[in-house]
């Protein structure tokens, strides 16, 4: 993709990120100062509870009217206001981007959960990832659009094999927001119990064509390997179609309760409508997104 396919990108992804945003106002937090409820207590107007004054504590929590009633010290405590914290990790795998509507779709959800973060205040962490090589982005270098060129010279030992992501920094209690298609072998558990852990919490974009998930194959093609560059001659017949469609059925069904038993909100996102419309059907309803107003 060319920086001016980013631009066009990111124009669309700014102009979405004005209608939903990531569910943060339902997590509880616990961090920097900031705008949202948090865990603990801290110095925001909104009054929490009271407990017995031990050394140490601030005096100037104490709750001096109820020392004059009971001649006992108490702190007045406080609902902490805290800055969520948000790590994206983007696959940059070939297949994201051999096909130029679905690597328009890629793009799009990259840039929407960066400027959806950046407007309802939370910290963000850019994480991209190919194979088992990965690279942090600087937040402010999202304008030049030259993060994707980057990552893709990242130097993987195996583009094909699964995302390698024990290198990726994630933060405590923060949400992790992977946005991946997901085509790539084993078992999702231990990826997501990967994401989970330090409190995290999990929500899945995975981008896809119709004609991934339902081909009208016939007859004699060459297919490419995205990741590997290979070519390879088959002939498909109706039984090896439906061979297909069950092997693809049955992989994004395995990561949809794998999504469930980690509790992570999943979301397909097709790449034929417009980012808004595609979002607004497959990402509200099953909590990833949710409306800005």
């Amino acid at each position: 993709m060319t920086a001016d396919d980013l631009q066009k990108c990111h124009s669309r992804a700014l102009a979405t990120a004005g209608r939903l945003r990531l569910p943060l106002r339902s997590k509880v937090w616990r961090g920097q100062a900031g705008e949202f409820n948090g865990g603990g207590t801290g110095s925001s107007l909104d009054f929490q509870d009271h407990r017995s004054y031990v050394p140490g504590d601030d005096p100037r929590h104490l709750n001096w009217q109820a020392y004059a009633r009971t001649g006992h010290y108490t702190m007045k405590l406080y609902r902490e206001e805290v800055r969520p914290v948000v790590d994206l990790i983007f696959d940059a795998s070939e297949s994201m981007f051999f096909d130029p509507v679905k690597a328009a779709r890629s793009a799009e959800l990259f840039y929407f959960i960066v400027e959806t973060t950046r407007a309802n205040g939370a910290s963000v962490g850019i994480h991209v990832v190919r194979g088992d090589a990965s690279v942090r982005v600087d937040p402010d270098s999202i304008p030049t659009h030259r993060w994707l060129e980057a990552a893709r010279k990242l130097p993987a030992t195996d583009l094909a094999a699964p995302l390698d992501l024990s290198r990726v920094a994630l933060r405590a209690n923060a949400v992790r927001v992977l946005i991946s298609d997901l085509l790539f072998p084993g078992n999702p558990d231990p990826l997501l119990r990967h994401l989970g852990q330090r409190h995290g919490s999990t929500i899945v974009f995975a981008p896809f064509l119709e004609s991934e998930a339902k081909p009208d194959w016939a007859g004699n093609y060459e297919f490419v390997d995205a990741e590997r560059q290979t070519r390879h001659q088959h002939r498909i017949e109706p039984t090896v179609l439906d061979r297909y469609l069950a092997a693809y059925a049955r992989h994004f069904s395995l990561w949809k309760q794998s999504c469930r038993r980690h509790q992570a909100a999943f979301a397909r996102v097709p790449a034929e409508p417009d980012l808004a419309t595609a979002l607004f059907s497959s990402a509200i309803p099953v909590g990833a997104l949710e409306t800005s107003h």
